[in-house]
């Protein structure tokens, strides 16, 4: 297998042949990143007041065909508040997947409420809304005025998140279908997938909110920042009050009228955003040729890559792989960062972490397949 190994790791040098180490995935500033920073130095708009605000907004806005788009501090950010706008509050539970990044089950936490975990296809990493029927029909009633309750435990199921791992469109339209049968609102964790489409849609726009991220390892970057995408005027009206602090509108007069959060983005990193929109087109063709290129090496091995799902363009945020299992896998991760390719391995499932390892769940078989066996490998904007 060292062969194998070796093999691998000669192929990602060769399509980075200038990078050492070779990073998982690095921003790239090739644009007007320098000039629309220094100009918001210069005018000193550089809180959350300002034209690339609303610049970056309207750009979002367009790329994905939401009506609107709210653009926060962080994708967590972006989660919490979409929870809360949908109505998730304490001791309600939200279904999720255990195959994710903590801060999908961290949002639901900040609610008060708990995360339900039940397992993700292979396919494509994300919610199996075949798993999701089962386990609806299995727990769940719906009451008198609409209310899904989960007879297992006695609490309200409040809304389903399904997240796209890694840039992979789950089967949202399924998933949506399933949900409005049982009144729960959707919420799409998108944070990996901005440029990724489903059925022709961008992932994100099927439910009733979408959440975006523009953390520093995302095809757009903002350094730090996210944003809420919707259809809905009245959600995005109510999702800007909630995320200026919940202050009502006057030239002077500092009152607010519930409790909001400090969560928007800052001009200065919505300079940023902007700047890395007007090559955002360039970067995804660049990010699923890179995809292309692993996916003919990897067809000529015994070693697993991971594809874009039937119906979907993916943007392949992180390229994956598939080892035999966990020891292959974590022998590749030592022999590959020993030789400066850097990998890491997908996240432990949420359902093991201390804080969520009472919540409910199902068998999960498929995440912990997925969790034995993937890692991800170098897949920045090639030179």
């Amino acid at each position: 297998m060292s062969i194998m190994f070796e093999k691998v790791v000669d192929f990602v040098r060769s399509l980075y042949p200038d990078e050492n180490p070779v990073p998982l995935h690095a921003p790239r500033f090739t644009g007007n990143e320098k000039k629309y920073l220094l100009n918001c130095i210069d005018t000193t708009y550089v809180s959350y007041v300002g034209k690339y605000v609303d610049r970056f907004e309207d750009e979002i806005r367009k790329y994905t065909g939401a009506r609107c788009a709210i653009a926060v501090s962080s994708g967590t950010a972006a989660l919490h508040t979409a929870l809360l706008l949908a109505g998730v509050s304490c001791r309600d539970e939200v279904i999720t997947q255990p195959l994710t990044f903590v801060a999908t089950a961290n949002a639901i936490a900040y609610c008060g409420a708990r995360p339900v975990f039940v397992d993700v296809e292979r396919a494509t990493m994300g919610l199996d809304p075949d798993r999701l029927e089962k386990f609806l029909v299995t727990n769940a009633c719906l009451e008198s005025g609409g209310v899904c309750r989960n007879r297992t435990t006695g609490e309200r199921i409040a809304a389903c998140v399904p997240v796209h791992t890694f840039g992979h469109p789950v089967r949202i339209d399924s998933i949506v279908e399933i949900c409005r049968r049982y009144g729960l609102p959707v919420i799409e964790d998108a944070a990996e997938a901005l440029g990724s489409f489903y059925k022709g849609r961008h992932a994100g726009t099927f439910g009733d909110m979408g959440i975006l991220s523009f953390n520093g390892n995302k095809p757009v970057t903002t350094g730090g920042g996210g944003m809420i995408i919707t259809d809905s005027e009245n959600l995005a009206a109510k999702a800007k009050h909630l995320t200026t602090t919940a202050k009502q509108q006057h030239p002077w007069e500092f009152f607010h009228d519930e409790i909001g959060y400090n969560y928007r983005l800052p001009n200065l990193n919505a300079a940023l955003g902007c700047a890395q929109m007007e090559s955002f087109a360039s970067v995804v063709e660049n990010k699923r040729t890179t995809a292309e290129l692993y996916r003919r090496f990897f067809e000529e091995t015994q070693v697993g890559f991971i594809v874009e799902p039937p119906h979907a363009r993916s943007n392949y945020w992180l390229n994956a792989v598939l080892w035999k299992d966990r020891k292959e896998r974590k022998d590749f991760l030592s022999y590959s960062r020993e030789k400066g390719i850097q990998t890491r391995p997908v996240w432990t499932l949420l359902s093991r972490l201390p804080m969520y390892q009472h919540c409910q769940r199902d068998s999960l078989e498929n995440a912990q397949w997925l969790e034995d066996r993937l890692v991800n490998i170098p897949s920045s904007v090639r030179r």
